[in-house]
């Protein structure tokens, strides 16, 4: 099964909670970047993956979709997963994420498990703030600690590009950085009606979007905002930070602009670059559960 990315349009980090976690407002994007993850009947669970710098042990979050699924629904089979990895590690592009939620979408169907949507949700919520996301794929947005998913209308970008340059940018110091703690329950409530009318009502290339931890990123690894200042110099609509980075993704107007950027990035050697378009929820949906 394909194992989709997201890029998040827009990323705002409203308060501090009780809890520990952050509350956020974000609109996310699947996009065409992904892994391939395969499941195959066996009496134990395993996990393969060719790349050394993937762990396949109990860390990873495939084994413990799949342990957690398994624990929720009883059963005693096991599957060998075998996981073929194209999305970068910690690049804010979510693939451990989406890897979770494509496991508990295919062994669902693997052990013949009649599971509920809103099941399989609760279970994505428990194993990470962007898992539940990547059950509904296309635009949707995203609030609390991200895991209260709304479908938004389809955003629609054939030509974009994924740069992510060789640098790991550490989530905790990216939400050290910020000075969200600051903000009133009554100051993020408004925010979050603000934000949520503008993703209602507006053209996301058109929106005055922001990510609020691109401040600190670019000040803590400035690889990162040059990656975004080099891509709007090569003529992108729109260039933004994904997640806590360190990738950033560029909207281009047409193909010739886009493959014209990606010529003149042939010479940033230690930077990964992927043409890549939207993936819209039906097409998303498609892919996932057979229908849409």
């Amino acid at each position: 099964m394909p194992s989709f990315a997201k890029v998040n349009l827009d990323l705002r980090v409203l308060g501090k909670r009780g809890d520990g976690y952050h509350d956020i407002f974000t609109i996310f994007q699947t996009i065409s970047l992904h892994d391939t993850v395969t499941f195959d009947v066996a009496d134990e669970l395993s996990l393969e993956c060719e790349d050394p710098d993937v762990p396949t042990d109990g860390s990873n979050l495939i084994l413990r979709a799949a342990g957690r699924l398994r624990a929720s629904f009883g059963i005693s089979q096991g599957t060998r997963i075998r996981l073929e990895k194209s999305i970068p590690m910690g690049g804010g592009l979510g693939g451990g994420s989406s890897n979770a939620a494509v496991t508990l979408i295919g062994l669902s169907k693997l052990w013949g498990i009649n599971a509920q949507l809103s099941q399989l949700k609760l279970i994505a919520a428990e194993l990470g703030s962007d898992v539940p996301f990547f059950l509904e794929g296309g635009t949707a947005a995203g609030s609390g600690r991200g895991t209260e998913i709304e479908p938004l209308p389809d955003f629609r970008a054939e030509y974009m590009l994924i740069v992510t340059p060789s640098v790991h940018v550490s989530t905790a110091s990216a939400y050290a950085g910020l000075q969200a703690e600051s903000l009133t329950n009554v100051e993020s409530n408004r925010i979050l009606r603000v934000c949520r009318s503008e993703a209602e009502s507006v053209d996301f290339v058109r929106l005055e979007a922001v990510n609020d931890f691109e401040r600190s990123v670019f000040a803590e690894y400035p690889e990162v905002g040059r990656v975004k200042q080099r891509l709007i110099e090569l003529g992108a609509d729109r260039a933004m930070m994904s997640g806590s980075g360190a990738s950033v993704f560029a909207i281009f107007d047409k193909e010739e602009t886009r493959q014209a950027a990606l010529k003149a990035l042939d010479d940033e050697v230690n930077w990964r670059k992927f043409a890549v378009a939207a993936v819209s929820r039906d097409e998303y949906r498609t892919r996932m559960f057979g229908k849409s």
